[in-house]
C-alpha cells in the first residue's frame, strides 16, 4: 500500500452503499483483511439490487439476472483501512455485453476524501440449468443502464 494521496473521487455515475467493517473483518494487525474487500463489494451490490427487487428469497433467486458468478476480481489497495467503522462502496458498470458485466468498484472514507481501495470485478450470466452462459434480460439491462459509467 502506499501513503500517497488519491484524488477525490467523482461519484457522479454508478451507486454508492455503506459499509461496515466489525471486528471479525480486521486482520491481526488491526486492518481490514484483504479478503473482507470482496464480501463487503457483495453485500454493497446486492443491497442495491434488492432495493429493485432482485433477491434471493426463500432462496430462489427473484430472475435469472441473479444467477451469475464471478470471473475476475481485481482489487489494488491504496491506504489501509484501520479500525471498525464505516465505508462508502462506489460501483457502477464499465461495460456490460451479452452474457457479461464488468464493474468498477472503490472504497471511499464516508466523505469522500480517501480512496481505501479499487479495482474491477467481472461477472458472467449463465444458466441454472445448463451452466452455459445466458443473456441478461431486457428488464435487467434496463434496470442496470443506471449504473453505466458514461
Amino acid at each position: 500500500m502506499t501513503a500517497t494521496a488519491i484524488e477525490a473521487p467523482d461519484i457522479t455515475y454508478g451507486a454508492v452503499r455503506p459499509a461496515t467493517v466489525h471486528f471479525d473483518d480486521l486482520d491481526a494487525v488491526g486492518l481490514l483483511h484483504n479478503a473482507r474487500y470482496a464480501l463487503l463489494l457483495e453485500r454493497a451490490i446486492s443491497a442495491w439490487f434488492a432495493e429493485h427487487g432482485y433477491d434471493f428469497a426463500s432462496g430462489a433467486p427473484s430472475s435469472s439476472d441473479m444467477i451469475a458468478a464471478v470471473r475476475e476480481f481485481t482489487i489494488t489497495y491504496h491506504l489501509p483501512v484501520r479500525g471498525t467503522g464505516s465505508l462508502d462502496v462506489h460501483f457502477w458498470l464499465d461495460h456490460q455485453g451479452d452474457s457479461s458485466a464488468v464493474y468498477g468498484f472503490r472504497f471511499l472514507s464516508p466523505d469522500h476524501t480517501r480512496v481505501y481501495a479499487e479495482g474491477r470485478r467481472v461477472m458472467v450470466k449463465f444458466d441454472g440449468r445448463t451452466g452455459k452462459p445466458a443473456s441478461w434480460t431486457p428488464e435487467g439491462r434496463e434496470m442496470t443502464a443506471v449504473l453505466l459509467k458514461r
